[in-house]
């Protein structure tokens, strides 16, 4: 894993250690400074490390942290890049309840964004984490944000296409000095194990281990310095590896600090473009999963062996060499039928030895273990996979792969159908499979051909060796390499004419020419002339003439044609097809020259760098990449090499694949009937770089939302027939043009298309009033007697006022109402209308109908009619009571309210609004309980209506209870009726029960009107007590308790005879033998707590809050089962906040224990519990 190092000091003090220690919470970094803790004591730790957190500038920003220790550590905070001791901006806090250090940033900034540490610290060690702070930066900062990412993609563009690792391409490598290592044997270590240390090591011919390490830690601490500035980690690095599918990969894990980061492929030094997934386009692919980076290449060939790398922009993070032996399968592995439980083997042979080849099965690799044995003969050319104990589940196909050559075959389970069910059979000692082969043979003479070969090639080189001519002696001439003499050449020729006849002298550089060797010096009269019949590269120099005192030069210059290599010609010439969106590369090598001049066109346009077009110009190459490819971007590229000796250009092709243009408009209408539309089109100008598939057809109904798919057509295929239409719609269509890759934007009918014509419905019959009132006028009408054979979908209705001529309609067309009623609601009270209806089919509204009659939007004259009344209501004395009659009437009738057939007194209250009245007593007793009477009358009748209203309180608690036992198994239970019993009718009593059996409380009578109840099933030697409510319309009353029934009444003594014995008394006070505690730490609002008493007879436990009883407060949840005694506190309230006791009595004494709470705002409980007991 990698991580980003920095410079820290280190904590302790002179004379004390630094013992590194592990926390349990992950990221926390503890030094102990010295070798043994004191007992007792402890160096710091976090329980609550703080969190990274990611915010908007203005907001507030924190952190929390919990630390440990004794004696008690001291916090601080610092960040990395700044000081904190502004405390506008930075405030450090405590909260010793909850024991939190609170690291605040009020009004937070994008400058405060930076790697915090928190440190813990006492006598005996310190305790360090650090957290991120991220703050998103808002409003035009984000565009300056986008600008500065912008300039630096333009600023650092050329380092993409300019390579700037060590590793480079073969025909860009510099000549090797002597004693100097190959790059590729440092980034090949930076990126293995360290077990693949002497295997590199010995490919490289490097024997100084010690020194190799040494200098490697060094790269190692660079890299990750350089890494640490786009990647927070890196893990899990597997080098390239053939799969069982043929392709190859290597995987790494990797979490980028920004994931716009620019990712890049190298092989050999060289970048390679690859795709997001495996397509048939491109060979390489490069596909993110999580934080995992997984590379494949497909269609393996030999020449994709090298060195392969990833980069994140221009750093290096992983290096994996990738090598193809040259190996083929002689002998392949056959199809295996296998019985269930026996074992099946695989078996093959190689063409060359080979150490290890890999298996797989059911595309999963195989390794040596309890399923799988590996095999490899001692010559290392017979491989062998046995298949252990086979089961059903093993079935598949199985591939053995030794570099990129393959082969694969299926292993058959036949089930044993002996086996019975459910019993698993014995293992079967045999043996399936093999290749039918002597494979032993097939390897010995493949050994014996490559030890033949071999010697072969030792015969060879040692003929050669012998033949080879002894060194040339050393001689002065120079030696010109390579093969300009088989060039043919052309001649120069330097004149120069004198004013008079006179002789002269040529020099070249200095040095005199005379004729001969390649050179003719020739005079004729005044003109003398030099003529190099054949110019090579020694030609070139200062050519000068002299003639007495006079002198002339001149310079000549040789040189060739720029000229390409015909291996990347071949290769330049090639197309380059990319798909929309991503990128296009071109390079094109040359050999270097002086005064080379390279130009790049596309379309014969000349290219320049900037835009989405990148050109990067080398001593030995020039790169042309396109960013971000348009289908515009397609055309012919070129590229022209240009010298003072001429000029040559090299020829390609840039393909953008993209989704096709929309097809040629408009659409035409070739045919419309009753039952068929026929529409045509043309083809789309741009095809998208691929032939046009097919066409797809749509269709929406006018007035409707949904497109429909009615089908494909074949691209050539420019016309549809749409055969399932309706006589008098109308219809819009889209069509698509679809390629390879994807479908085009919709070319759409500009107007509605009908199928067949316009055909309009006849009127409708004239509407009728069915009824009228000032909110609403319903109407109904009949069809058209003729609706022209087009069926009607609906009707239009309008509205016309008196002493108006302006049709108003009601509804839209294209919202038909469907039903031949309507109900009219936009009127106005009091006003006349007149309506007519228009029948709607496909084609639109027809002629509308006769006027309606005119009608007054007014109410009919109605009886009156109550709705829904209530006939009873419960009131609380002291409230005030509200009676409230809803009617209907028509003209509003006269309402008069009655108490028990009399007139009401003036201070009770009534309010009557229109269709409804209520009656009002401000403050009732319980003297207003009466039947009170409505009565409403108008011009067409009267009606009337009794309300019961009863004024009550909660009823009052019974009387004493007695207890008598006339009849074995039943007891007579009686009281005094409570004080209400004589104000309210509708009292009545309910009587619960609680015996030393159950110990719970149940009732066993519910709606007694008298005062005495018999209960039965009293059984002896059990204790009975009783509880009787009174009960009414508002509620309960508390209970009244009746005297113990049970063990010790009526108890006869026995005489002892003058016998002295000892009685056995299990009599005792009561005892607290689990004092009172909470049970389960409180979560929210929730608190529960119980304690255990015992005592005999068995004590009465009562609770208390405050030293006031809360046994029967409904707020609070009490059981008592056995002397285990618990309360539930569902939701605390402030409130809540005191004293509990638990105090339990019975005839012998006393006992108590208690717990206080306090309960603090919303957000924090805290309990502190102390007992006692007496």
């Amino acid at each position: 894993k990698m991580i980003r190092k920095s410079k820290a000091t280190d904590g302790t003090a002179a004379g004390q250690v630094g013992i590194k220690k592990k926390s349990k919470v992950p990221g926390v970094m503890i030094t102990q400074f010295i070798e043994t803790l004191p007992e007792g004591k402890s160096h710091p730790d976090f329980t609550r490390k703080p969190i990274a957190l990611t915010i908007q500038e203005g907001k507030f920003a924190f952190f929390k942290a919990i630390v440990i220790g004794d004696p008690t550590p001291t916090v601080t905070w610092s960040r990395n890049n700044g000081d904190v001791s502004d405390t506008s901006r930075y405030q450090s806090k405590y909260d010793s309840p909850s024991n939190e250090h609170t690291f605040e940033m009020p009004n937070v900034a994008p400058d405060q964004a930076d790697t915090y540490k928190c440190f813990a610290t006492n006598e005996y060690g310190q305790a360090m984490v650090t957290v991120v702070l991220n703050v998103i930066e808002v409003g035009f900062k984000k565009n300056k944000a986008q600008k500065q990412a912008a300039d630096a993609i333009e600023g650092d563009f050329k380092t993409v296409l300019k390579r700037k690792s060590k590793v480079h391409p073969k025909s860009e490598q510099p000549e090797k000095k002597e004693g100097e290592m190959d790059p590729k044997f440092w980034e090949l270590l930076l990126s293995a194990d360290k077990k693949d240390y002497e295997r590199i090591c010995a490919e490289f011919g490097v024997t100084d281990y010690r020194w190799m390490l040494k200098k490697l830690n060094e790269m190692k601490k660079e890299r990750e310095e350089e890494q640490a500035q786009f990647v927070k980690s890196l893990s899990n690095l597997r080098p390239i590896q053939v799969n069982a599918d043929g392709t190859a990969s290597f995987e790494i894990d990797m979490d980028l600090i920004e994931q716009s980061s620019s990712i890049f492929l190298y092989k050999d030094g060289e970048m390679i473009p690859y795709t997001k997934e495996l397509g048939d386009k491109l060979k390489h692919s490069l596909k993110k999963i999580g934080k995992k980076y997984i590379f494949s290449m497909r269609d393996l060939m030999p020449e994709d062996a090298g060195l392969y790398q990833l980069d994140v922009e221009d750093v290096n993070m992983f290096s994996t060499d990738f090598k193809i032996p040259m190996v083929d399968f002689l002998v392949k592995i056959q199809e295996v039928k296998a019985k269930e439980r026996e074992d099946a083997i695989f078996e093959c042979v190689l063409s060359n030895p080979f150490a290890k080849i890999l298996w797989f099965g059911k595309n999963m690799p195989l390794e040596q273990g309890d399923k799988y044995d590996i095999e490899v003969s001692e010559d290392k050319l017979i491989h062998r996979l046995l298949v252990k104990d086979c089961m059903v589940a093993d079935k598949g196909i199985y591939c053995a792969c030794a570099g990129i050559k393959s082969c694969s075959a299926w292993l058959v389970i036949e089930a044993d159908k002996d086996a019975q069910k459910g019993k698993k059979t014995a293992r079967k000692t045999t043996r399936a499979g093999g290749s039918g082969q002597d494979l032993q043979k097939i390897a010995k003479e493949q050994q014996a051909k490559l030890e033949k070969e071999k010697e072969e090639r030792k015969e060879q080189m040692k003929a050669s060796e012998e033949a080879a001519p002894p060194p040339a002696a050393p001689t002065d001439t120079p030696v010109v390499a390579g093969s300009a003499a088989s060039k043919p050449r052309k001649s120069a020729e330097l004149q120069v004419k004198m004013n008079i006849d006179s002789d002269g002298t040529w020099f070249k550089d200095g040095k005199q020419l005379n004729s001969g060797a390649g050179i003719t010096i020739t005079k004729d009269g005044n003109s003398h002339e030099l003529r190099i019949k054949s110019c090579s590269d020694d030609s070139s120099g200062i050519y000068q003439f002299t003639s007495g005192e006079h002198s002339t030069q001149g310079k000549v210059t040789v040189g060739d044609v720029p000229e390409f290599d015909p291996d990347d010609l071949h290769k330049f010439s090639k197309p380059v097809i990319v798909r929309a969106g991503q990128n296009a590369a071109f390079k094109m090598p040359f050999p270097p020259q002086e005064s080379l001049e390279v130009n790049w066109f596309k379309d014969g346009t000349e290219l320049k760098d900037g835009g989405g077009v990148k050109i990067v110009r080398e001593r030995n190459h020039s790169r042309l990449l396109f960013r971000d490819c348009l289908r515009i971007d397609t055309g012919e590229i070129k590229i022209q090499l240009k010298n003072p000796f001429g000029a040559i250009e090299a020829t390609s092709k840039l393909i953008v694949l993209d989704r096709p243009g929309p097809p040629e408009g408009p659409v035409k209408t070739v045919e419309t009937t009753s039952s068929i539309i026929e529409i045509k089109w043309n083809p789309p100008k741009d095809d998208g770089g691929s032939a046009v598939t097919n066409y797809i057809i749509e269709r929406q109904q006018t007035g409707q939302s949904l497109w429909t798919k009615l089908g494909d057509v074949s691209a050539d295929k420019t016309s549809f027939r749409d055969r399932n239409v309706t006589h008098g719609k109308k219809y819009n269509y889209r069509i698509y043009a679809e390629n390879p890759e994807g479908i085009s934007d919709a070319l759409e009918t500009a107007e509605s298309i009908m199928a067949g014509i316009m055909i309009l419905a006849g009127p409708p019959g004239a509407p009728k009033v069915v009824s009228a009132s000032k909110t609403c006028i319903n109407l109904t009408w009949t069809p058209p007697e003729d609706d022209k054979g087009v069926p009607i979908i609906g009707y239009q209705v309008e509205k016309q006022k008196k002493d108006t001529n302006q049709w108003i309609p009601l509804n839209a067309v294209n919202e038909p109402i469907e039903d031949i009623k309507y109900a009219v609601k936009d009127i106005t009270e009091g006003s006349e209308y007149e309506f007519r209806v228009t029948a709607i089919n496909e084609s639109g509204s027809g002629d509308p109908s006769p006027p309606s009659a005119m009608v007054c939007a007014k109410n009919p004259n109605m009886r009156p009619c109550f709705k829904d009344p209530e006939d009873f209501i419960v009131v609380r004395a002291g409230n005030s009571a509200r009676i409230k009659i809803c009617f209907e009437a028509e003209p509003p009738p006269q309402i008069t309210w009655l108490k028990d057939d009399e007139k009401i007194s003036a201070w009770i209250n009534i309010i009557n609004t229109e269709g409804t009245s209520q009656l009002v007593i401000p403050n009732s007793k319980r003297s207003d309980s009466a039947i009170y009477t409505i009565k409403a009358k108008n011009s067409v009748g009267e009606a009337s209506f009794d309300i019961d209203l009863r004024v009550t309180d909660e009823p009052k608690v019974p009387g004493p209870v007695e207890l008598e036992q006339t009849v074995h198994g039943k007891l007579v239970i009686s009281w005094a009726p409570s004080p209400d019993q004589e104000l309210d009718d509708r009292l009545y009593y309910m009587v619960s029960q609680h015996d030393s059996l159950n110990r719970v409380w149940k009732t066993i009578a519910d709606r007694l009107f008298t005062n005495t109840y018999t209960a039965s099933n009293i059984l002896p030697g059990t204790e009975y007590h009783f509880r009787i409510y009174a009960k009414n319309d508002m509620g309960l009353s508390d209970p009244s308790p009746s005297p113990t029934w049970g063990t010790n009444i009526n108890k006869v003594p026995v005489t002892s005879n003058g016998i002295i014995s000892t009685e056995v008394s299990f009599e005792r006070p009561p005892s607290i033998l689990v004092p009172l505690k909470v049970h389960t730490p409180p979560k929210g609002y929730q608190l529960f707590m119980t304690c255990a008493v015992r005592g005999y007879p068995a004590p009465t436990v009562s609770w208390y809050l405050n030293d006031i009883c809360i046994n029967s407060d409904n707020n609070y949840y009490i059981t008592n089962s056995f002397g285990v005694c618990s309360l539930y506190i569902l939701r605390v309230r402030p409130k809540d906040s005191g004293e509990y006791k638990v105090v339990a009595v019975n005839s012998f004494g006393k006992a108590e224990c208690s717990a206080k709470i306090f309960v603090r705002g919303k957000l924090y409980l805290r309990l502190l519990l102390y007992f006692c007991s007496l």
